[in-house]
């Protein structure tokens, strides 16, 4: 239920399960955070996107209901991306929602299809946020609007998330590949170490 693409030093992780909106289960976090990890020494671009019309409804909900929302995978997760020496893209191909928004704001950069939509109803659910979450969510988007998201249950559209910080671009369904492939194109032209020394200036991805 995970792809993974290696072409030099591109790396494309695409979360295959659109038949269940890629909803993410404890399998398929582990072989994320894997994967994560394996490309620290290797990639110069690490690009998360998903299958189909939906990036991730976030947690299975049968997994979620036998705890998967308290299990430190998440965690696991979301830190190896935001610690990768290399440049991360969220390709979000459609809308976010739940736990999968941790894996997308680890990354140092959010592009989204038109028609995306965002929102993660913990507080509905009744489920906690990941821990990380609200902090890097506050960072992008300042704490009024993550409070807004994750207490009042906000649903944004791609050009609200634009407008407040949480996607970086918004593009066509069909030009979002062209949009990371020009995004992607510095950091692959040039040496490994460069693009780590250059990420290292920014410091420390959240918690």
């Amino acid at each position: 239920m995970i792809e993974v693409s290696r072409e030099g030093g591109l790396w494309r992780v695409t979360l295959n399960r659109p038949d269940k909106a890629n909803a993410l289960t404890r399998e398929m976090l582990t072989e994320l955070a894997d994967t994560a990890t394996a490309a620290a020494g290797a990639a110069k671009v690490f690009v998360l996107t998903g299958a189909g019309g939906v990036f991730s409804a976030g947690a299975d909900l049968d997994e979620a209901r036998a705890g998967l929302t308290r299990d430190p995978v998440w965690e696991r997760l979301s830190g190896a991306i935001a610690a990768l020496p290399c440049l991360s893209i969220a390709a979000l191909n459609g809308s976010l929602a739940g736990g999968a928004f941790g894996m997308a704001l680890a990354c140092d950069l959010r592009v989204a299809a038109e028609g995306a939509k965002f929102f993660y109803p913990v507080m509905k659910l009744g489920f906690l946020p990941q821990p990380s979450d609200p902090v890097r969510l506050a960072a992008l988007v300042g704490p009024a609007r993550a409070k807004l998201i994750l207490m009042a249950g906000a649903r944004l559209d791609a050009a609200a998330a634009r407008a407040v910080g949480l996607v970086d671009d918004v593009v066509p369904r069909e030009a979002l590949d062209a949009r990371v492939a020009e995004l992607a194109a510095d950091a692959l032209g040039a040496e490994a170490g460069h693009v780590a020394a250059i990420k290292g200036l920014f410091g420390k991805s959240g918690p």
